[in-house]
This record gives C-alpha cells, structure tokens and sequence, in this order.
C-alpha cells in the first residue's frame, strides 16, 4: 500500500509536467522537445537555492522562473529566427543540458538533509493533490480568459487568428513560456521528493506527457462531465500505476522504455477501435433513418 501510495504521489508531481506538455503539445499542436531540458531546470535550480540557504517557495518560484525563460529561448529561435518546431526544442534541450550542469556544478546534488517542502510534516500525498489541483483550476481558469481562447484558436487555425491582426508569434511564445514554466516547477517538486538533482532527470519527459495525454483520452473521453485536465491527471495516475503494475509482474527498470511504448501502442489502438465502433453505428444509424 505504502509502495502504491508513493506512485500516486509521484504522478500527481509528474502530473504539473504533462499540464505544460497539454499546453505545447495539445493545445499549440508544438512537440517542444525542450521540457526534457526544463524538467532538469528546475531540479537543478531547486538544488543550488535549497543548498544556498533559500526557502524552498522562494525556490519553487525561481524553478518556475528558469522555465519561463527556456520556453522564452524556444518560442524566439522558433519566432523570431524561423526554426522549426521540432528544431528549436532539441537546440534547447541541448543548451539546457549544458546550463544545467553550470548551475549544479556536478550532475548529481543530494537533498536528503536540506530543508525542503516535504519536511514540513504533511501527508506527501495529500500536498502534491493540493499542488496539482490548484495548478489545474488555475490553468482551466486561465484557459476561460481572452488569452488562454487566443492559445488554444493559435493552436487550432492559426491563419484565421493571423486575419484577425493577432500577431500569433508572440502567443505562441507566451503559450510555451507558461508550459515550460509548469514543467520546470514539476521536476523541482520532484527533485524535493526524490531528495535528489540528477542533470538527466529530465530524460523522457516529453514522451512521458504525451503517453499521459492518449491514455488519459482514450480511456475517459467519454466522460463528458470531466474537463481536459482532468482527463490528463488521471491519464498521468493511470499511465504510473500501469508502470509500476508491469515493474512488480517481474520486468525490469531496464524495460521501461519498452513498456512505455508497449502502453502507449495499446492505449492507442483502443482508442482508435473505440471510433471506429462508433463510426459504424452511426453509418448504420443513418442507413436505417435513410431506408425508413
């Protein structure tokens, strides 16, 4: 139970991440490569702050900081200097990597014995629900805005929006300011709870975010009631416990790789044969309607 528990409580922390991959990647339709880099950001900030003497808000808030000036990097070499999408991220999850390391010094730092969030006697489980919640209604509120509609018409029809004298360009980069702001905050959360900065913890996040994002809407788009977000913690909760599921029925941390892509294959095709049952009864829906 204990072991379970520590799962959820770690996808509620990796669940901040997979918001800012919905930001990128759902809702600007922008595969940034770069939340690998921004993941590590925030560990890295998080680890020399805490070890520096700060509060580990005042390091929360500068981790979130150092993402928003990484989502401000790719959004201008995309922008600006006419890089590709794809482009843009993996330059800056490589520049990111190196900043990375300048800023712990080494690629490893060790938090057990500094005074960080998870030392201040509440529940882990129950903080990280409070985080990821707040986090959630805060940016399903923001999503109701001008701007956040702004986002997510630059996502859908971005000539339509560039008609209407809205220069896209410069939501695009606020759109991946604000993801990679929500996945630099996540990898410091995490860092706090794993009691460690490792310079590639960041490894795999992107991949991490879109596997949570199509089981999340594979499983639950049916529930009509939950929003997106929603639907993407759960997928985050459910995508983890699969994971750990895979881990105990004897398959080794070294095949994580080859579950995640076994999970996602398998949550994909469900998803997929589930639209096709549906397109069928509707064609037979109208058949019908058309003979009578």
């Amino acid at each position: 139970m204990e072991a379970l528990t520590g799962v959820v409580t770690q996808s509620l922390i990796l669940g901040i991440m997979v918001l800012g991959v919905y930001i990128s990647y759902s809702i600007l339709d922008f595969p940034d490569l770069s939340a690998d880099g921004s993941f590590a950001l925030g560990g890295a900030i998080i680890a020399v702050t805490l070890k520096s003497g700060f509060s580990p808000v005042l390091g929360c808030i500068f981790a979130v900081i150092g993402g928003l000036l990484a989502g401000l990097l790719t959004g201008i070499l995309h922008v600006k200097l006419k890089i590709s999408n794809l482009l843009s991220g993996i330059l800056v999850m490589g520049i990111l990597y190196s900043v990375n390391l300048r800023i712990m010094g080494r690629a490893n730092i060790p938090l057990f014995n500094e005074n960080h969030l998870f030392k201040i006697g509440f529940s882990p489980l129950i903080f990280c629900l409070v985080i990821a919640i707040t986090l959630k209604v805060l940016l399903d509120v923001f999503l109701q805005t001008g701007l956040g509609y702004t986002i997510k018409a630059v996502g859908d029809n971005s000539q339509m929006v560039q008609s209407l004298g809205i220069e896209i360009g410069k939501i695009k980069i606020i759109g991946l300011m604000i993801a990679n702001g929500l996945v630099s905050l996540s990898g410091g959360i995490m860092a706090q709870y794993q009691g460690f900065s490792d310079v590639s913890m960041g490894t795999g996040t992107l991949v991490l975010g879109i596997a949570s994002i199509i089981i999340g809407k594979s499983m639950l788009r049916k529930l009509c009631i939950l929003k997106e977000t929603s639907i993407i913690l759960a997928g985050t909760i459910i995508y983890q416990c699969v994971v750990f599921l895979a881990i105990n029925a004897g398959l080794s941390a070294t095949d994580l790789k080859l579950i995640t892509s076994f999970v996602i294959i398998v949550f994909l095709t469900l998803g997929n044969v589930n639209i096709s049952i549906k397109e069928k009864i509707c064609i037979g829906r109208r058949r019908a309607y058309a003979e009578n």
